[in-house]
C-alpha cells in the first residue's frame, strides 16, 4: 500500500492509527514489536528515508551494515560454564533467573519472516530489516551490560537508552506508547515513566555506542572490565521510579 502522506507534510495513515491505538490501550495484547512491523506499509516515504539516512550516518553503522554479523544460537549450558563474573556468566544468570527466552532473536525472526512473506514489510529498507533482527539478538545482553532489569520501568529505561544511541523507530514507538498511556490513561505514571525514560536517555547519551558491538565475542571477558571500557556503570532507574 502506498503511503498517502506527501514529502512536505508527512501524516499518520488512518489505518495505522487504529493499530497504534490498540497498542496504546494494551501493549500486552498488541505489542510494540507488532506495531513496528505494521507501520512500514503506511509510513510516509520521506520519514522512511530520513530514518534510513540517520541510521547509515551513525558512527560505526557502515561496517555494521556491511558485515551483517549475526551470532549462532547458543546453549545455556555453555554460558553457565563460563568464568564467574564474565559477561557470558552474567548473561546466563540474567536469562535463568528471569525465565527468559535464550534465543529471542530467532523467535522474532520467525514473526518477521512471516510478515515479510505477506508483503507487509516490502517498504522496510533491507538495512533496517537486518538492524531490528540483530537488535533483538543483543537486547538481553544490553540488559546485562547496563544493569537494567527486565521489569517494567527498567525495560522502558533500556529502550530509552537505545533510542538515545540509535534513532530507530522501534525504540521511538516504545516512548510513544508509554507516554501516551501516562498522558491519556494513567496520569499517576507520569513521574515514574519520565524518570525511567530520563535515566535511560542520559545514560545512553553519556556512554559509547553499544548497538553495533559483537557482544558474543566478549562472553568470556570479565563484566567488571567490559563495562568501564564503554563508560558504563551498573544502572538503575531513579529512586522515585
Amino acid at each position: 500500500m502506498v503511503a498517502t502522506a506527501n514529502a512536505e507534510k508527512p501524516t499518520l495513515h488512518p489505518e495505522f492509527v487504529k493499530n497504534m491505538v490498540r497498542t496504546f490501550n494494551d501493549s500486552d495484547e498488541h505489542g510494540v514489536h507488532l506495531l513496528f512491523n505494521e507501520w512500514w506499509q503506511y509510513a510516509p516515504e520521506v520519514t522512511v528515508e530520513r530514518y534510513l539516512e540517520n541510521f547509515r550516518s551513525t558512527p560505526g553503522a557502515k561496517d555494521f551494515l556491511a558485515e551483517r554479523y549475526f551470532a549462532d544460537p547458543f546453549e545455556l549450558g555453555d554460558l553457565g560454564s563460563m568464568p564467574e563474573g564474565s559477561v557470558g556468566r552474567g548473561y546466563h544468570r540474567f536469562l535463568t533467573e528471569n525465565g527468559l527466552e535464550k534465543n529471542l532473536a530467532t523467535n522474532y525472526k520467525m514473526l518477521h519472516d512471516y510478515m515479510a512473506k505477506s508483503g507487509q514489510l516490502d517498504r522496510m529498507p533491507e538495512d533496517l530489516k537486518y538492524a531490528i533482527i540483530r537488535g533483538f539478538q543483543i537486547h538481553d545482553i544490553l540488559h546485562v551490560i547496563t544493569g537494567y532489569s527486565p521489569d517494567g520501568l527498567h525495560e522502558l529505561a533500556l529502550q530509552a537508552f537505545c533510542l538515545a544511541q540509535l534513532q530507530f523507530p522501534y525504540f521511538g514507538m516504545w516512548m510513544a506508547t508509554t507516554t501516551s498511556r501516562m498522558t491519556f490513561l494513567q496520569p499517576d505514571g507520569i513521574v515514574p515513566v519520565m524518570d525511567a525514560i530520563s535515566s535511560g536517555w542520559r545514560l545512553g547519551r553519556g556512554v559509547s555506542n553499544l548497538q553495533f558491538e559483537k557482544w558474543e565475542e566478549l562472553f568470556e571477558e570479565p563484566l567488571a572490565e567490559v563495562r568501564p571500557r564503554y563508560g558504563v556503570e551498573p544502572a538503575g532507574v531513579l529512586a522515585s521510579a
